[in-house]
């Protein structure tokens, strides 16, 4: 294993390792405690001093419920991940980090030691004057986006494909960006430590994995879609990794819940307000924030190349499920009417996403190049 599968992506990350805050906040649960820094070779016992860089923007409630509605509209759409539009709108950190002390919250309160003291604890640490308007907001957007999305996919599913198809293709570069400049920060690491940067790297095992991955996911989608049904054995292990989509920007969970034959079904069920699937499909989601986010987080922090050439590889093999020319046995065909304007709505997905990721990595920049200006000086009034 590489010495960049050793170190937790929790260590403090320096703003000169790195291109935009966003990359470092994906692959670092907030909150986690950060390793003092390391001692420079040659340079004696005196720490090295890495720049401290706010976790977070400020922000509103107003403005939080406005973030929320954004994140709930674009997980309708397949290729658009909620966690990227986090990432551009400044609160992806609190949201994790409020996710992950609501389930300690409630692991305390069950098994102890000290419950009721121990859930309060983890309860005060979560985000609430985030977390509380988003949640508002992406209800409200996901009840109201629903009907119209399925009602697209059902009478546009070429043109709606296309659209998906661009989207999520943009969408791969956030893992592969995530990846490349966690090894970025392990060099840098290995040069603060005096270990030799040349001995991180992507390795050849990284690279088979990413295509392993590429090509079981590829095949696994090719599989008729008439095996796949909305019971409850198949609904709650597809909410469980739907869901998971939310730790990981460029992840849709639309995308995999398109994947695995649900998606319109889910979006009917949230149109039609059908409580029976809706209960089946939350019990999943519940189970995925304590079971498979929790492993993807660890994955992230301790293994964190090989998990990101891993989904990598899945978004990619995943794309055969948005060819846009395909019968409802999911046969490929060659492109055939109507290709032209099927090319420019591929552009405009692809053109969509990419243009998020812009805009994500000019503001954390400006974010850094200001803090790094003002020093630990107050970053301001809340924003909207």
């Amino acid at each position: 294993m590489s010495s960049s599968e050793h170190t937790p992506a929790s260590e403090a990350v320096p703003a000169t390792a790195r291109t935009t805050a966003s990359t470092a906040a994906a692959a670092t649960p907030t909150g986690a405690p950060t390793d003092p820094p390391a001692a420079v070779a040659g340079s004696g016992s005196t720490p090295a001093a890495a720049p401290t860089v706010p976790a977070e923007r400020p922000t509103s409630l107003l403005g939080n419920l406005v973030r929320g509605a954004l994140i709930g509209a674009v997980e309708t759409v397949p290729g658009v991940s909620g966690g990227t539009v986090a990432l551009v709108v400044g609160i992806y950190h609190q949201i994790i980090d409020s996710a992950a002390h609501l389930i300690s919250a409630v692991r305390r309160l069950i098994t102890g030691p000290d419950r009721a003291a121990g859930m309060r604890e983890h309860l005060a640490l979560v985000h609430w004057k985030v977390v509380l308007p988003v949640a508002l907001g992406m209800l409200l957007a996901v009840f109201t986006a629903a009907g119209p999305m399925a009602d697209a996919m059902e009478n546009h599913p070429v043109q709606m494909r296309a659209l998906f198809f661009g989207m999520v293709l943009a969408s791969v570069a956030v893992p592969v960006r995530m990846m490349l400049q966690g090894l970025a920060t392990e060099r840098f690491r290995a040069v603060a430590s005096g270990r030799d940067p040349a001995a991180v790297r992507l390795r050849a095992g990284h690279v088979i994995a990413g295509i392993g991955a590429a090509v079981a996911t590829f095949l696994l989608v090719s599989l008729p879609p008439a095996s796949v049904e909305a019971h409850p054995l198949v609904l709650v292990p597809a909410a469980m990794v739907a869901v998971s989509a939310l730790v990981l920007p460029g992840l849709s969970g639309s995308f995999l819940l398109l994947t695995f034959g649900l998606y319109e079904p889910t979006l009917r069920a949230v149109d039609e307000l059908d409580l029976a699937y809706l209960g089946v499909f939350a019990l999943g989601m519940v189970l995925g924030l304590v079971l498979v986010v929790k492993l993807l987080k660890w994955l992230l922090d301790h293994r964190h190349t090989i998990t990101l050439a891993v989904l990598s590889g899945v978004m990619v093999g995943g794309l055969r499920t948005l060819w846009p020319w395909q019968d409802e046995s999911r046969a490929l065909h060659a492109p055939g009417e109507g290709a032209g304007l099927v090319l420019l709505l591929f552009l405009a997905g692809f053109a969509v996403v990419a243009l998020l990721l812009l805009v994500d990595a000019r503001m954390q920049k400006r974010f850094l190049r200001e803090h790094g200006r003002h020093g630990q000086a107050d970053v301001g009034t809340a924003g909207v």
